[in-house]
């Protein structure tokens, strides 16, 4: 994989030579400057990928830049169509010109409050560029994993939100990570999701009975914690890499998941929850009474199943390219 990854980081910095020889013309330097700015940040994504092994914060740094140099590339999709294919699964990937009209619709597109990197406790959204204003559109809320950021975990589910033409909500959690304790006093997470939901609700048409709260690692532990809490308004919830927190025996989830519809995914070759902890979480669940569907992804480590993203949506009702 490191040699893989390598070779495509030869490439990219003999493209990032060639872009900065001569300089562009006065009216691409706005163009080129954002080209620019998001093969840095891939540079330096790829760099950290393959480094020698160390330990995992090179990783999450990697990821962290893998992030901002799609955040750089996703504005010039319209001059570059291979971007915008990037950003769309496969079988809509013709369908650019109505996923994406020119002009867009108002008040569409990527949208931040009070979440720059380094802040904490605000949201990332995405509106997708062809909603209809009389046309409920389902939500995704996606919580980032342990000391990680929303602006970062939004790119984790954009492609299949423009696809599907689903809202999509990255919250910051306040502090690191999220309010794991399970107890009412001390979660500050909770109330402020709730807050910023209702403050999309407010300017955009949100199906209220399609809305999943997703999440990785921590995210996904406090999705359990948070989601089969008392007046959840979530229709499904898809945990990923997380644990069934203790708390929830004793806070009366475990009492609310009757009926929930529950997406588990998680890997065999977790080292941080072990498969173990999942497979006991599935079956305290069902025995609870919740609609489960419990999925064990082969040779994946404490990460992220990407390409379960399709299939949780498949799995809500939410059609591609509808």
């Amino acid at each position: 994989m490191r040699t893989s990854l390598a070779a495509l980081s030869e490439q990219l910095d003999e493209g990032r030579v060639e872009l900065d020889r001569g300089g562009p013309p006065p009216e691409l330097e706005a163009f080129a400057a954002r080209l620019a700015e998001a093969g840095s940040h891939a540079s330096e994504a790829l760099r950290r990928f393959v480094e020698p092994a160390g330990d995992v914060t090179g990783v999450l740094q990697g990821m962290h830049f893998h992030h901002r140099a799609e955040a750089a590339l996703y504005p010039l999709r319209r001059a570059l169509p291979p971007v915008s294919r990037f950003f769309l699964e496969d079988a809509v990937a013709g369908r650019v010109v109505e996923l994406d009209p020119d002009p867009p619709a108002e008040g569409s597109g990527l949208h931040d409050a009070s979440n720059a990197p380094g802040q904490r406790g605000g949201f990332s959204l995405y509106v997708p560029e062809s909603f209809s204003p009389e046309e409920p559109l389902p939500l995704i809320v996606a919580l980032h994993g342990g000391s990680g950021h929303g602006a970062d975990f939004l790119w984790s589910w954009l492609r299949e939100a423009r696809s599907r033409r689903c809202l999509l909500l990255a919250p910051s959690s306040q502090g690191s990570t999220w309010s794991l304790s399970g107890t009412p006093d001390s979660d500050l997470d909770t109330p402020q999701l709730l807050r910023m939901i209702e403050f999309v609700a407010e300017s955009w048409p949100v199906d209220r009975d399609r809305m999943l709260l997703t999440g990785l690692s921590d995210g996904a532990t406090f999705s359990l914690l948070s989601g089969l809490g008392e007046n959840s308004p979530f229709s499904a919830l898809a945990p990923a890499s997380g644990v069934l927190h203790p708390m929830n025996f004793r806070n009366g989830n475990i009492e609310r998941a009757r009926g929930r519809r529950i997406y588990l995914i998680h890997g065999t070759l977790d080292w941080m929850f072990p498969i173990a902890l999942a497979r006991a979480a599935a079956g305290e669940l069902e025995k609870a009474g919740a609609d489960i569907a419990f999925h064990e992804v082969e040779d994946l480590s404490h990460t992220y199943a990407r390409e379960h993203n399709a299939l949780i949506l498949d799995w809500m009702g939410v059609e591609i390219g509808r």
